[in-house]
């Protein structure tokens, strides 16, 4: 799809200068290191809810901390795009507003826990035209970007399968995401459940069916029906034991059986991947495939299995 070209760096090879918001674990491990090496990038600024932590990781980035409401505009003047690292639903309010603030967005998923709030930044990105990304990171990640691509233009499947298993919380599991309350509050569901989508929906199309079941912790089970008639199941958690942890994807259908390639680059490399795409989403007017629409999409086929789900323990 084309828009109208939105407001961005001047010229090719201009770096694009990135606000970072977000200062915790994922910000300090992927966000501001891949940022500060990109070749096409300038960490502009990092923005945290709690000073302390804005600044220290500013200061081993050598870039400059912003802090507080009016912080968080400055950042947002500074930048011509803005990177966010803190929980969906503290991120769509503020997304909305970077849009509207005239900044590309590089969204985490999910983009929000609730159609309204993602809707709420969709429409703020085309009203102000900024491009974006959401970074679901298989999408990016070297390897398995391409791999999703070739299964998509094979076609002929059948059905798929995938199983997003983490040992988050596992007894034992030193893991900084651990401590994350969101997550604790969600579950597989919303934190692995965007990363299995993002790569059924472009091999298989849209979701049009959705049943979902409980499994034994915060495991759920879904069952989809897609646009190209074929079907696909999932399996989400976050509270798996160490012992079953693991993600697997395969397609399966007239040219046989596709499995997701191991490894893919790892997350640093995947970001900065994500970064050349807002960048040239930016610079064309040609939105990218995993944009905020499609951050949006998830949030609906995800928010549709969690009503399902209450539904079942009402």
């Amino acid at each position: 799809m084309t828009t109208p070209a939105p407001s961005g760096p001047a010229a090719p090879g201009t770096p694009m200068r990135v606000g970072l918001v977000g200062a915790g674990p994922w910000a300090r491990l992927t966000h501001a290191p891949a940022l500060a090496a990109h070749p096409g990038a300038v960490l502009g600024g990092v923005w945290g809810r709690r000073p302390e932590a804005a600044e220290v990781l500013a200061a081993a980035h050598g870039s400059e901390a912003y802090t507080g409401e009016e912080g968080l505009d400055a950042l947002f003047a500074a930048s011509d795009a803005v990177a966010f690292a803190v929980p969906p639903d503290v991120q769509a309010p503020l997304a909305a507003r970077a849009a509207a603030a005239g900044c590309h967005l590089l969204l985490d998923k999910p983009v929000a826990t609730t159609v309204a709030a993602a809707r709420e930044v969709a429409e703020a990105a085309a009203r102000a035209q900024v491009a974006s990304v959401v970074f679901c990171t298989l999408r990016f990640a070297a390897g398995t970007a391409d791999w999703i691509a070739e299964q998509a233009a094979a076609g002929g499947w059948f059905t798929a399968r995938a199983t997003w298993l983490a040992a988050l919380f596992a007894p034992g599991t030193d893991n900084a995401f651990a401590a994350s309350p969101w997550r604790r509050e969600k579950g597989g569901l919303w934190d692995c459940g965007p990363h299995a989508l993002s790569v059924l929906m472009p091999v298989l199309g849209d979701v049009t069916e959705v049943v979902a079941a409980h499994g034994p912790a915060d495991a759920t089970h879904l069952v989809l029906r897609h646009t190209s008639g074929a079907s696909s199941t999932v399996t989400l958690a976050l509270d798996a034991p160490r012992g079953a942890a693991g993600t697997e994807v395969e397609f399966r259908g007239e040219h046989g059986v596709s499995a997701l390639p191991p490894g893919g680059g790892g997350a640093l490399d995947a970001f900065q991947r994500a970064v050349d795409a807002l960048t040239d989403a930016a610079r064309t007017g040609v939105a990218h495939p995993c944009d905020v629409r499609f951050g949006l999409r998830l949030t609906e086929v995800l928010a549709q299995a969690e009503a399902e789900l209450a539904q079942a323990t009402a």
